[in-house]
């Protein structure tokens, strides 16, 4: 059997990425040819960072060169407000997360197992209102508690303002919860290119085991979710305390990196 080339092998690799992906569209009314002409930006945004990371000039004729668009496409799609970026997140949505993520790891905000503990709106220290000023003054706490109350997140119950166990995972939303899987898809994919380029060593393994039952995978599900919840408050204890001694000791010039850590569990029949 012939050995297929790298271009080929890279393809076909990323149209099994794409299945999933694909469904997603299918199911919200995105055709094959919306998505094909949408591509042409991606293709085209891709090509730029290229060009621009080997320090080579992005002219059209070589955005059309690199990319395969049209040179007819290169210059409508990149002049003007077409070539505006993704859009961005709803305002509170970036906040809330960190809102929680503070909640669920920060000792003032948790009780004595160390689970987040129901919180008063309002009273001073270990409240809903100081907890968000920790995070940021320019946006109201009210403003913080509607939009997690809305995503389903945090309830308001007699005991005070209590946290949703799995922490900011919304179920109420459709487009906050696809830009959450957006953000998380893109590094994650980004971390596993980086490495197949040679260009990185990013953490990225994951473990399989086929010919399970439903009531073992049921029980990996379970032991997955316990794992998550162990690495979360580790990475997350060193998150907090690295960025909140950047913002003390760093420049603003200085603080230019981000990073994101994630896990995932998948299951599923075998035909």
């Amino acid at each position: 059997m012939a050995m297929k080339n790298q271009p080929t092998l890279a393809l076909d690799r990323v149209l099994r990425v794409l299945q999933p992906l694909v469904r997603l569209l299918l199911r919200n009314g995105v055709t094959y040819t919306v998505f094909a002409a949408a591509l042409k930006r991606v293709f085209l945004d891709a090509a730029r960072q290229e060009l621009a990371g080997r320090g080579m000039a992005q002219t059209d004729s070589a955005l059309s060169l690199l990319s395969g668009v049209h040179r007819r496409d290169v210059r409508g799609l990149t002049r003007g407000a077409a070539a505006a970026s993704a859009v961005a997140p709803p305002a509170p949505l970036g906040l809330a997360a960190q809102v929680v993520a503070r909640w669920m790891n920060d000792p003032e905000f948790l009780d004595a197992r160390g689970a987040s503990r129901p919180l008063p709106k309002s009273g001073g220290p270990g409240s809903f209102d100081a907890l968000v000023a920790g995070v940021s003054r320019d946006v109201r706490p009210k403003a913080v508690l509607d939009e997690l109350q809305r995503l389903g997140v945090v309830h308001d119950t007699e005991a005070g303002l209590v946290l949703e166990g799995s922490g900011f995972a919304p179920r109420q939303g459709f487009e906050e919860m696809s830009w959450l899987f957006a953000q998380n898809l893109h590094d994650h994919a980004a971390a596993a290119v980086a490495n197949l380029q040679g260009e990185a060593n990013f953490l990225e393994q994951s473990v399989f085991v086929d010919e399970l039952t439903a009531a073992s995978a049921e029980r990996l599900r379970e032991v997955s979710v316990q794992a998550w919840r162990a690495a979360f408050r580790t990475v997350m204890q060193e998150a907090q305390q690295r960025f909140d001694a950047d913002q003390t000791q760093a420049s603003a010039g200085q603080r230019r990196h981000r990073a994101r850590f994630g896990v995932y569990f998948y299951s599923e029949g075998e035909s």
